[in-house]
């Protein structure tokens, strides 16, 4: 048997069935099951860009916001691109909204507090921020991970991402700078949130 039909059974076999809950399947999941090859190589190279993103280093020169700050940037932008070094724009956009749209499932069923929670300003930063990640191959391509790390770190800091607006507490704001309470955090998937290029300075 050819070695890429073994990893694509390899890989079927070390994913668990789609959970399914009121009839819908999860969409990555669905994703990985259409694009067995796409995921395998993507299985490969998530867990050196896990290790990568986990470097302290990162958070000291960007930020420790995960949702919705420049960590978080980093790291939709940072995983597309390294993904994108071995995988076609068609096949990763599909994976970026399905996620998304597995989120959106997430957020009907109640299944994460307002901290965590996803909503329409989210889906629109991270789509966004995939983009930005598919746009640098052309420059990127042939560089390692931890070169790619660098380039995307600079793209993040050159503004070309976008980030939810803070204060220096880390309060998420309004597009009026006022701070978001957290019943308006919590009230649907509709927050005035506010969308800010990747270069912004965290003010009071």
């Amino acid at each position: 048997m050819c070695k890429y039909c073994l990893l694509t059974i390899a890989l079927i076999l070390s994913i668990k069935l789609p959970a399914q809950r009121k009839g819908v399947f999860d969409p990555v999941a669905l994703w990985a099951f259409s694009h067995p090859f796409a995921a395998a190589k993507i299985k490969k190279i998530n867990k050196t860009c896990q290790a990568i993103y986990n470097q302290k280093e990162i958070k000291t020169r960007l930020d420790s916001f995960s949702n919705g700050g420049k960590l978080d940037a980093f790291r939709h932008v940072f995983f597309m691109a390294a993904f994108h070094q071995k995988v076609k724009t068609k096949k990763l956009r599909k994976l970026g909204k399905a996620h998304e749209n597995k989120n959106y499932r997430q957020f009907l069923k109640g299944e994460t507090n307002y901290e965590h929670r996803h909503d329409s300003l989210s889906m629109v930063m991270d789509l966004h921020n995939n983009e930005v990640a598919f746009g640098l191959k052309e420059t990127t391509n042939a560089l390692s991970l931890e070169e790619l790390k660098e380039k995307v770190i600079q793209t993040i800091l050159s503004g070309k991402a976008l980030i939810l607006k803070r204060n220096r507490q880390g309060q998420l704001l309004k597009c009026d700078a006022r701070i978001l309470s957290p019943e308006e955090l919590n009230k649907g998937w509709y927050i005035p949130k506010c969308l800010v290029n990747s270069d912004q300075v965290y003010m009071d």
